[in-house]
Parts: structure tokens; sequence; C-alpha cells
């Protein structure tokens, strides 16, 4: 936490290319010196031949092997290419691609539920890496936050298993051969083809997994896999592959976070701002201070469990050996259901008291506010059941021709799905409370935010008698990907002195993409019925800070205890007392937002690679370029706003009829890449590189959705709403690439590179402000202005609107009971919904519409790599460290009122890894480190602290084929914590927990 301890690890590490952790062999397919991406459906990729071995030949299997291999790949490979592969079929390093991918130099990964997920690599993020499976542009799903219709373009590694998967390739620089999409790489995943082995091969593996992390007993889960491969015939003309996975994993992720409202200057005198400096206000921030208020705290406790199914089929038909087809089946399915409940306060910026850090960015020590008799404590659930699943079926045909040509055609059809498996949506949160809090406090001195309050005399918080129903949102969202893709390419080899081959090729890509999402939501957060609505067998008590041991702060008074419910059981009782999912249910939300986009986009082309002496030195020129056309169509079925109605003190809905309208928009765009590779081996052992390429990555989906969408929440001052913009182009980023490497043994070398990226066509939000739909504002118009002066003149919009309510009735709708007498609040206030009149003002509506702007930024950074043998000791080690700077950095001490322009996921990250590899024993202990980083949010960002992981594996083969092993994933249970401009305003801080598996692997 907030990276003591791991900055202190971190700092002597200089690094090393953790490709060569677990690179694997990687024939010579061609005999060219360009290792491009393989040809498409190829499982292998291109590289020159490695150096002959001389002597006797000795077998070298596992962890060296990898290393050897991935020292040739490195050595041989033009441009920026690393590499990971299984150290046999079936055994891949880690038991996730994306824990396995950040120990490449320059990749760093995100987490979520626990483990990896996505990538970043050289600083930029999951959306800016594009994902190919074979050479095949893979689709991608995601559900997103849950908060709005998702719009991802960023691939969640946690579908795939391991275990079915030869290695991963990551391409850091440009080549005119490798598809367009990723400016920070591409990542291509390559699955095993039979006939590149021969023969009858296999692997099955059994194992079982302890996640620590699980609130309750730590239940053993199993994990089941195997591979089997065979080629027949009489000259292994025919192949057979099939492989499949199995894994459940119980887990959980106890989270203690902080919401966070506007932030302002220290002169701003506005609603939730602070008063003057005094005893209640110590410390204030100064007049060019910025600084933000909390809005709300809790403690979460999500129980997490997952399902993953990976399977594949590949056949294969070699008549001749010029000729072979192959078609191939990959399937994954990914269901996680996730449970919450959690214990959380709001603050409403009324009698507060509070402590402040310096400036220039102040911070909160502590923060206490005071209330009357209706403030409540929240007991809120949710139940959350989502499945992903992703199929790709593909055929391939290759070629090689006479005169040293090869020719590849490959086509396939693939989908991504994201939705939920459950009557209630994809997100929901379902809310009781207990009223009565008199007052308060969170403490932000510790890692943990320290959350606690006092209630009124006689009101005990953990009393289940005294828990009212309140409100509740269900948010149903579904997500769709469907690629079509063909391409054909050809390789020429050239025997001549100066080209040495040509690859060049066309490919046409149909991307269609549907995203749509809708909600069920009753605004009843004031209470609805009476606590004795609710059973008390409803609720079991939770403890909470044993839940987040380990974490500064959870021995220092946080809340002791409070209630979760019966997620299943709420909603139905709900519902059928008081209708919230309209009495049948089923609380699965009608689509309101409907959005599809086709992007189409044809690639041609062609890639020359030349090999000569330079003086005296064998040396390498690979130059190409690559053109794309996209066109762009966007269709969204955009809900048509009717009206609006007030439903809460502060909270206003836009009211939609039950019709819509598809409005359709398109756009174009097309860019040369250019690429550039060079090396030369300046002295015996010791080569010099450098590259100079351009790469693009398309804009998100939600920018390029067609149609106007209001927010359907708005306040008394308007509302907010996004219309999107097909016409985006991509961004473009021009790129260089210089490095040295010294190899000075068989299996060890030094590398230093620098690298540069100067990214354009950013796209920002210009926001114009405007009415909409001719909607009005409940709260400014003559009810409005009325009840005001009956009042005295008063501001407090509880009162207004309660006064409204029991004394106007055109566009009036007061709640009633069952007996027709109005239903109050807990502060006697009358409830039901205020319409919007003609005579009302409009409501003021802050469009934003997505651009591209003329704002540049430029990255650029260094990598160390150094992998060394120690003799024939079996020992060695790998380390690297990269280090990357950009000059769009978010400034904490400017005017929050403006916004800033700047990058997010820049982070230095380190590996450290001490293996052993000898007479069937391995053991490796590696350690992962990523530096903080900014990761979003204008004009409030958000911060990620620094992490260090280290992870532990063991493995013994006792009998031949017969391995016994055992992992060990964070051996440390390091936490995880963010936080806003200032460190002591934190966002979420998470306990670490191990995760421990064992098993045994048989293979033939």
């Amino acid at each position: 936490m907030r990276g003591t301890a791991t900055r202190t690890v971190s700092r002597w590490m200089i690094g090393a290319s953790a490709s060569a952790l677990v690179a694997v062999a990687a024939p010579a397919l061609a005999q060219d010196a360009a290792a491009t991406l393989g040809q498409p459906g190829d499982s292998e990729i291109q590289t020159a031949d490695a150096p002959e071995v001389e002597g006797d030949e000795i077998l070298v299997t596992g962890i060296r092997a990898s290393l050897r291999d991935a020292l040739n790949i490195k050595r041989n490979a033009q441009g920026v290419v690393d590499a990971i592969s299984a150290e046999d079929i079936g055994k891949f390093p880690d038991t996730n691609l994306a824990e396995s991918l950040q120990r490449i130099t320059g990749v760093s990964i995100d987490r979520a539920n626990g483990e990896g997920s996505t990538v970043t690599v050289r600083g930029f993020g999951p959306e800016y890496n594009l994902v190919v499976l074979n050479g095949r542009q893979l689709p991608t799903s995601t559900l997103g936050d849950g908060a709005s219709a998702p719009a991802s373009r960023s691939y969640d590694f946690a579908n795939i298993a391991s275990e079915g998967i030869a290695g991963v390739e990551v391409y850091k620089t440009g080549r005119a051969a490798v598809p367009s999409g990723g400016i920070g790489s591409t990542i291509n995943i390559k699955t095993p083809r039979p006939l590149d082995r021969p023969g009858i091969r296999g692997s099955v593996a059994a194992k079982g997994m302890i996640d620590t992390s699980q609130n309750g007993k730590d239940q053993i889960t199993p994990e089941l896999s195997g591979v089997f491969s065979s080629t027949f015939g009489s000259e292994d003309q025919f192949g057979f592959l099939v492989s499949g996975s199995y894994q459940k994993r119980n887990a959980s992720v106890n989270t203690g976070s902080v919401g966070f409202g506007n932030a302002f200057l220290g002169t701003e005198n506005d609603w939730g701002t602070l008063g003057a400096e005094g005893p209640n206000v110590i410390n204030r921030p100064g007049p060019t201070d910025v600084y933000e208020v909390p809005q709300s705290a809790a403690y979460n406790l999500t129980d997490i469990r997952r399902e993953r199914i990976n399977g594949q089929v590949v056949l294969q038909y070699r008549p001749v050996e010029s000729l072979t087809a192959t078609v191939d089946f990959t399937y994954s399915r990914n269901k996680v259901e996730a449970r919450d409940s959690s214990v959380g306060i709001w603050f409403n910026f009324g009698d507060t008291s509070s402590e402040w850090t310096d400036g220039p960015a102040a911070g909160p020590v502590f923060y206490t506010e005071r209330f009357g008799p209706g403030k409540d404590l929240s007991y809120s659930g949710s139940l959350t059941a989502n499945v992903s699943e992703n199929k790709s079926l593909g055929g391939n045909l290759k070629w090689e021709a006479p005169g040293g040509v090869t020719v590849t055609l490959d086509a396939h059809h693939s989908t991504a799905e994201s939705k939920p498996t459950n009557r209630f949506g994809s997100s929901t949160s379902v809310g009781s409370a207990i009223f009565g809090v008199a007052s308060q406090t969170v403490d932000f001195t510790k890692d943990l935010p320290v959350i606690s309050y006092v209630m009124q005399p006689g009101i005990d918080a953990l009393n289940p008698a005294l828990i009212n129903a309140t409100g509740n949102s269900f948010r149903n969202a579904y997500f769709r990907d469907e690629i079509n893709q063909v391409q054909l390419s050809g390789h020429y080899d050239h025997d001549g002195s100066f080209l040495d081959s040509i690859d060049f090729g066309f490919s046409y890509v149909n991307n269609q993409v549907r995203s749509a999402y809708g909600f069920v939501q009753n605004d009843t957060w004031g209470g609805v019925g009476t606590p004795a609505d609710l059973p008390d067998d409803l609720f079991t008590r939770v403890s909470l800070p044993d839940k987040f041991r380990g974490v500064s702060g959870a021995k220092d008074g946080i809340i002791p205890a409070y209630y979760k419910f019966d997620f299943e059981r709420m909603v139905d009782l709900l519902d059928s007392r008081f209708g919230i999912c309209g009495g049948d249910g089923n609380c699965l939300a009608s689509f309101e937002a409907d959005r599809r986009i086709t992007e189409k986009t044809i690639s041609p082309f062609i890639q020359v690679n030349n090999a000569f002496d330079l003086l005296g030195r064998r040396s390498h020129l690979i130059a190409g370029v690559r053109y794309d056309q996209t066109t762009v169509s966007s269709s969204s079925l955009t809900p048509i706003p009717v009206g609006t109605a007030w439903v809460a003190q502060g909270e206003f809905n836009v009211v939609y009829s039950p019709q819509s309208d598809f409005l359709t928009s398109k756009g174009s765009y097309d860019n040369w890449l250019p690429a550039v590779d060079f090396d030369m081996e300046v002295l015996d052992n010791v080569k010099l590189r450098a590259s100079y390429s351009h790469t693009i990555t398309r804009a998100d989906y939600n920018s390029l959705q067609g149609g106007l969408t209001l927010n359907r929440q708005f306040g008394i001052a308007g509302g907010g709403g996004l219309q999107g913009n097909p016409n985006l182009v991509p961004f473009l980023s021009k790129n260089m690439d210089v490095s040295a490497e010294w190899y000075y043994a068989p299996t060890s070398y030094v590398s230093a590179g620098y690298f540069r990226k100067n990214v354009s066509n950013f796209i920002n939000s210009q926001e114009v402000q405007r009415s909409a739909f001719d909607l009005r504002n409940p709260a400014n118009g003559p009810r409005f202005r009325a009840a005001q002066a009956a009042l005295g003149g008063t501001t407090d919009t509880g009162r207004i609107r309660d006064y409204i309510l029991r004394n106007f009735t055109q566009g009036v709708e007061v709640a009633r009971n069952a007996a027709g007498a109005p239903i109050l609040d807990v502060n006697g206030y009358y409830t039901g919904r205020i319409l919007g009149l003609p005579e009302d003002g409009l409501v003021d509506f802050r469009i934003g519409t997505p651009f591209n702007s003329d704002q540049t930024a430029t990255l650029d950074g260094f990598e160390f790599a150094i992998q060394h043998s120690f003799w024939d000791t079996g020992f060695g080690t790998i380390l690297n460290y990269t280090i990357v700077r950009g000059d769009a950095k978010f400034n904490n001490a400017l005017d929050p009122n403006v916004g800033q322009f700047a990058l997010a996921g820049l982070s230095d990250s380190a590996n450290a890894v001490l293996f052993y590899d000898k007479a069937g024993l391995q053991g490796r202990v590696a350690y992962n480190w990523r530096d903080k980083f900014y990761a979003g949010g204008n004009p409030n960002p958000t911060y990620v602290e620094a992490y260090g992981q280290v992870d532990a594996s063991v493995s013994y083969e006792f009998r031949k084929g017969l391995t016994l092993f055992a992992e060990a994933i964070n051996l440390t249970g390091e936490g995880r914590r963010g936080h806003r401009r200032n460190e002591n305003f934190v966002t979420f801080a998470q306990p670490g927990f191990a995760r421990y598996t064992g098993g045994v692997r048989f293979s033939f």
C-alpha cells in the first residue's frame, strides 16, 4: 500500500526481456530474416534460422529450453518482438495469460476480481492494443461498469485459459505485414497445430486451487485440462488436435471506498464548498489550492464465483508437401457471478467539520457531518451474473508454389457476446437502511478509509427490526461483436545478394458491433413501506475489521458490523408488496438504447526484406507500407423523451415514450502506414537495431455511436447527454525505436532500448449547452416560485417539493397507499412525482460531442533487459526495467473548472526472476512491479498506487512424463489502493490475498 515496501524493492531492478522467461521454440518456417507475424492461421512465428549447434546434441527442455529459444527469437528478429510460450504441450507458465504477459518488458496489467484482465504496453492501455488469434482479428465483448451502455474495444484475457495456448507474441513496433489497430502493440495469441509436431502427443492435468481471499471457509475448486494431438496416414498427412479446460474459482474482493463530488478552488463559494476556517474547518485550503470533498463512503464485500470453459478442435490435411489445409474452431465461455453487500454513508454538505492537508492539492484529514433524524446508514446488496462467450471458426489454405512463392488464403467467422444470466440484469443495486444517523465521519489518515457513525439516542444500527427498504435499480446490458475476415497473403523468396524476400497481401474485415442497455429504477431512497415489511430472518450479521486484515486502518475504529440480506428473497418480497419490477418477479429491463456499428476495412500491404553486408557486417533492412480504408455506419435506437419528473428532493428524471427511433449516420477515413526496420551486427554477438513506423488505434464505440442520448437523471441546474460522431479518425502514432543487444553466452544477454511515440488525433468532447426535445424543468416555473414565496423565500427544495405535492394538482402525482392516504417519507414530506409543464422553463443540457483535437502527445522511454544463466548450476536470473515518460501529464494543482489533456496508464514497471531447472526439478520466484499511474478522469483525476506482487512455482518430474507441481500467486498478499489529487483522498483500498494451486500433470 502507498508503495513504501514495493518502491524499496523495485529501485535496484534493471530489466530483462521477460520473453526470455517463457518464450518457446519457434521453428524456422521461412528463410528470410524478417520476424513478421505468421501467415494468417499459422501457429508459429517466422524467424531467421537459428545458428547451427556444433558437437554432440543435448536435449534441453523446460525453462532452460524456453530461455534458449527466446534468445534466438530476440536475436534473429527484425524490430521489437517478444514472445511467451508453453514449455511443453499444455504447460503454460502462468494460469492466466495476462499474468504471463506482465513479465514482458514494457507490459503491465490491470486486474479484475483479483486476477489479470487487461494489458497496458509501453504506457498505452487496453483500448490501444490490438489482440489477434493466429493472425486473425479477435472480436471482444465486455459489459463495462454496468452504469451505461458497454462501448470498449479492450480485450479481457481472463476469458482464455492458458493450457490451450501454444504461445503469445507481442509486436511493439509497427510492421506493414502486421494488422493495424494497436498503437501500443499487436498481441498475437497462438494455438497449437498437429502437423507442426507429427506423432501422438498430449497432456492431461488436474489441480486444485485455494483462493485465500474468500470470505468464510476457503473452498478448494477444481481445474482440469487436456490436449491431444495426433497425425496419421502413411506420411503423416492428416492431423487432429483437441484441447479443453474447465476451471472453477471462488474468490472475494473487499473494498473500502470514498466517492467524490466536484473539485473546488479555495476561493469558490458554491454548494458543497467549505465554510471559513475556524473550529469546524481546520487548515482550510488557500485561495489557489484545489480540494475535493467526499460525497459518499462505503465498505463492500463481494463474493465471486467463476466458471470458465475453453476448447479447441483443429483438423489438418497435407496431401502433398507443398499444400496444407487447416480448419479450426476455438471456443471459450467465462461465467461470473458476483454477490455484493455493503454498508455506506452519504454526505449532503450540511453541518460539517473537517481538517485538511497543505496544498496546492489539499486532501482531507477527517471529514464529519451531522444530521437530523432523517439521515440513514445504508445497507445495500446486489447480484450480478454475466457470461462472456467467444467462438471462432476459421479455415486456412497454404500453398508453397514453385519459384519460392508461398500463398496463403485465410478466412474466419468469429463472435464475442456478453449478457446477463439471471432475471435481474447485468448490474443491480437494492437498498435498505437504518434511519437516525446523528453524525458520520471518515478518517483519511490510514490506507483504508476509516468510516464511523453515531446514531440518534435509542436507535441501534445493528437491530434488524429497524431496517427499512429504500431505492433500487436493475440495469440490463448486452454486447455482441462479430468479425468476418478474409486474408490473402503471399511470400516470395529471392536468391539474390540484396533482395531477400517480399511479403504482400490483402485483408478485408467486416466488424459488426451491437451494444444495448436499459434499466428499471425506483427512486424511493427516502424509504418505502416500514421496517415491519422486512422480516428479521432476511438479514445476516457480518463483521468488518477481519475482512480487511493487513490493511492500515482496519483496527482503528471502522464500522464494526452490518447486515447483508438474501438478494433474491428481498427482491421478490419488494416486488410482491410494492411492484418494484412490475409484480411478476422479472426485473430484466427492456433496452432503451440499442447501438449498432458496422466497420468495413480493406488493407493491402507490401513489404520488402533485404539482407546485405555493410562495412563487412551482416545487416537487414525491411521496408513496407500498409493502406487502410475504413467505412463506418452507426445506427442508434434512441429513446424518445416526452417529459420530465421531479422524483426526489434533488433528483429529476427524463420520461421516455415507449417507442424509439433508429437514427443512422456514416463516416469514413483512410491511412497510409509505412514501416522501416534495420539491424546490423556491429561486432561479434553485438547487434544494433532501429525502427520507424506509423500505427493507428480506432475510436471507442461510444464515441462513434449515432443519435442523441440524454442522461436519464438530471439535477436542478440541468443535465447531460452525448451525441456520437462516426466521422472520427483513428489515433495516429509515429514510432521510433533504437536498441543495442550483447549476446555474451549461449543463454545470456544484456540489452538496452529507447522508444518514442508521437500521437495525434486524440478524442476530446466539446460540450454545448442547449435544450433538447422541448423538455421542461419542474423546479423552474410558476409552481416552484409560488411555493417558494409561500414558504418565506426558502431554498430548501425538500420543503418546496412537499408544498407543490400538497397544494397543486396539475402535473402532480402523489403516491398513495392502498387506503388512498398519501405516503410520507421519514421527514414527513409527501412522496410522488411532479411533472414538467409547458409553462416551466427549459432544461439545460450539456451535450458532449466527441471530435479529433489538434492536441498531440509525445511518449518516450527506455527498456533494459538482462538474462543470465549461472554456468551449469541450473540457476539463472532475469531482470527487466521499463521507464515511460510523457509530456501530457495531469497537473493536480490547476483550476478544476478547466479540463486538461493527459495520457492515462503511464508508469514504470519491472520484473525480477530467479529460476532453477535441472534434473527434473524446476522452480521459479518472480517479482512484478508497477509504479503509480494516472488512471483517467478529467477534470477530476484518479490514480492507482504502486503495486508489487511475488509469484512462485515448483515442479518435479518424478517419473517420465509424470510431474507434480505447485504454484502461488501474490504470495505476500499485496493489496491495492487508489486516490484522487491528494494521496489522503483514497478512492479505493483492497487487501491482497494469495492463491495456491497444486496438482499433477501427465504428458506423452
